[in-house]
This record gives C-alpha cells, structure tokens and sequence, in this order.
C-alpha cells in the first residue's frame, strides 16, 4: 500500500510540472493576486466607525460643606407653668391672653379673697382674746407673788415663837402649809401664762398663714415670655398643683424663645456636636438660623432615632407644636470634587473612570464629604484630570472613547443635570 501512495504521488507532480511548463499556472495566479489587491484597496478605502462620544467632567477643588438633615417640631426653649400658690380660691379675674408678652412681675389673675378676709377677722378676734388671757395671768401672778410674800413673813414670824413656846405648833404647820399654797399659785399662774403666750403665738402664726394666702391672691408672672396657653377660666376655682398632669392657669415660653426638637438618623447622629451651625425651614417656607444646643446621649432602641435641639431665640412666627426641618452643617472644607454619578461602586470599592489619551482608565478612589449633587474625592484623582461624568458598566479599561466636556461658563447644576 505505501508503495502504491509514492507511486500516485510522483504522478501528481509529474503532472503539475508539465502544466508550468505548458504556461497554464502563471494566468490563474496572476488573477488570485488581483483579486487580493482589490479587496485591500477597498478595505483600506472604508473609513473607521468614529470613537463613542462621552461626557466628561474636570476634577476641580471646590468648597465642601456636609450637612444632616432632621425633621421634627417647634418647642419652647424653656416653659414655664404657672399656678396660685393656694387653692380652693375662686377665679375672679384674667388680666392675661394667649399670645401676650408679659414682663416679670406682670399681673396675670385676681382671685376672689373674700374666703381669707373673713378669716382675718376671726383670727384678730381670737388674737385679742389671747391677749387678754396673757394680761389676766400676769394680774395673777403679780397676786400669787404677793401671797407668796406674805406667807413668807408669817412664817418666818412664827419659827422663834413656835421655837420660844409662845406660838402652838398647829399653828405654825397652817402658816407653813399657807406659804407651800402660795407658791403652788404662784406656778400655775406662770403655768397660765406660759399657755396664754403659746396660744398668742399660734394664732398670730395663723395669721401670718392667712395674710400670706391674701397676698398670693394675684398670679404673677415669674418671668419675662410669652403667653402660650390659658387655661384658667372667670369663676373656676384655682389649683396650686402642677404635677397632677392637668393643665396649669398659664404656659409661658420663657424669653418666647423657641427651639426645633428634631429626630436625626443613628447614622450620622455621630456627626452633629452642640455649638454647631443649623438652617432650619417651618411652614410657609419661613427660615432660620440655629444652633444646636443639645445632642442626646440615647438613640431610641425601637425607631433608630435620636434627638437634637436647634436653638433659634425668639421668633413668634413659627409656632410652638408645628413642623420644621433644618440642616446642620457638620463640616466645611475644600476637595477635589466630581459628580456623584462619576462615582462607581463594586465590591472593591468605589472607583471613577477617567479619560487619559482618548482611553478609559479605572482609577479607586477615596471618597468624602458630599455636598449639592458632588462628592469630595481624597486620593486617586487629581486636580485637572478628566472623568467620565456618567459611570457605568458599558466602559472598560482601554475602550477608546471622544471625550465631551461641558461649557464652561456652565454652572455645576447644569452640569450635573446635562449628565443624567
């Protein structure tokens, strides 16, 4: 068999040798090598598709400012609740309205004292009988010191006589147990007089009880603000307790200042610090400038939340109990910054695509602060570099792109809003 093969092989070239020679080879490859040069003429004669348009934007620094959104009410900075003194005493007049601005010391209710008066009258009565009963126990002992006295004499007469002869014994013993009576006297007429005194100085700490209730008869207002809520009502009778949890005569927002009592998320109550700047906007659209006051040290365990108070002074527009919201700025600095659409992030995190020669490269990158649609880079870029304004997946390392950039004289929200 192999030598059959070798056999039909030489005749093959046999073959081909005579058909070269007979000048039938050269025409067929003079018409393959023409056919090649046409198709690379026109291969070379069609023009390249163009690269895809993309947008870009520069890297530039610009000022970051970062800021928490909270959302809450308005509350009073410090409230005061305002109450008589004493109770049981009817209402007689409101000197004060909701809405008022009351001055500390400022006359905000008369209730009726009549109640009082007549117990001053029966107090002064018993007051002067007291007196009396002093003044007869006084006359009683200046009598009981005189019987003393002489009972003394006569005793002190008796002692030589009975000691003589000349005077009984038993008469001696009626001097001397004579005397022992007067002394007795002579103490409880003291004793007398000691319970007048205590009872004068009841009656006149009674007294002073009665006159003080007489003069707490006026609600006055313990300090400058503003009137947020009456309760008190014309022929209503006053209560003095303000931790039954009713409703107190009078609410007075100290100074009428105000603060907003908002929620903030876990996650950036960390950020917020007391003495910290805020804007905080209520209803209608009317703004304000704040401070925070107060973080809270607790964040609650249900809803995630914790609290803070913006302070914002005295500012009547904006309602007790209605809604606010406001931002805190929590930090200020200057970065290199781009869109927040430039940024792309993956399991390895984040990163940008920048355009260098017409060629997308794929650069990691720290991110920061974030701002007004644009986000701080703090390493992987720098200034000047241009940056695919769109990230996406549709770009891969080394793609050759037409980088667009926007007009200059663009704004960055215009800017922002030509790459969505």
């Amino acid at each position: 068999m192999r030598a059959r093969t070798i056999v039909i092989l030489l005749g093959v070239a046999a073959l081909g040798l005579a058909a070269y020679k007979s000048g039938l080879v050269a025409p067929l490859v003079a018409s393959l090598a023409e056919k090649h040069a046409e198709k690379v003429a026109a291969k070379a004669a069609k023009p390249e598709p163009p690269a895809p348009a993309v947008s870009v934007v520069e890297a530039a620094k610009r000022e970051f400012v970062e800021t928490v959104l909270v959302t809450g009410s308005f509350a009073a900075r410090e409230e005061i609740l305002v109450a008589p003194e004493v109770d049981g005493l009817r209402v007689l007049e409101l000197k004060a309205e909701e809405g008022d601005i009351v001055k500390k010391g400022d006359l905000l209710a008369i209730l009726v004292t009549e109640q009082i008066e007549t117990q001053l009258d029966a107090n002064a009565a018993t007051l002067e009988s007291a007196k009396a009963s002093i003044e007869r126990a006084k006359s009683s002992i200046a009598e009981m010191q005189a019987r003393v006295a002489e009972a003394k004499a006569q005793l002190d007469r008796a002692r030589p006589l009975v000691k003589d002869g000349y005077l009984a014994e038993s008469v001696f013993d009626q001097r001397e147990v004579a005397y022992k009576a007067a002394e007795a006297q002579l103490e409880s007429s003291k004793g007398m007089l000691a319970e007048a005194e205590a009872q004068k100085g009841q009656i006149e700490a009674q007294r002073r009880e009665l006159q003080w209730r007489q003069g707490r008869a006026e609600v006055r207002a313990p300090a400058d603000g503003l009137v947020s809520k009456r309760a008190g009502r014309i022929g209503g009778i006053a209560t003095a307790s303000t931790l039954t949890g009713g409703d107190t005569m009078f609410r007075i927002i100290e100074k009428g200042e105000i603060e907003l009592d908002a929620e903030v998320a876990e996650t950036h109550l960390w950020k917020v610090k007391a003495g910290q700047k805020a804007r905080v906007t209520g209803p209608g659209g009317i703004q304000a400038e704040g401070t925070v006051r107060l973080v809270s040290p607790e964040v609650d365990k249900a809803t995630r939340l914790g609290h803070v108070r913006i302070f914002l002074g005295a500012r009547p527009e904006l309602k007790v109990g209605s809604f606010g919201r406001g931002t805190i700025e929590t930090g200020r600095g200057d970065a290199i910054a781009v869109p927040l659409s430039a940024v792309l992030y993956t399991a390895e995190g984040a990163s940008v695509q920048r355009v260098v020669d017409g060629k997308v490269e794929t650069r990691s990158v720290k991110t920061g602060r974030e701002t007004d649609g644009l986000i701080a880079i703090e390493s992987g870029i720098v200034e000047g570099d241009l940056i695919v304004a769109k990230a996406g997946t549709f770009l891969r390392d080394g793609d050759a792109v037409r980088a667009v950039k926007p007009d200059a004289v663009m704004s960055q929200k215009a800017v922002r809003e030509a790459t969505r």
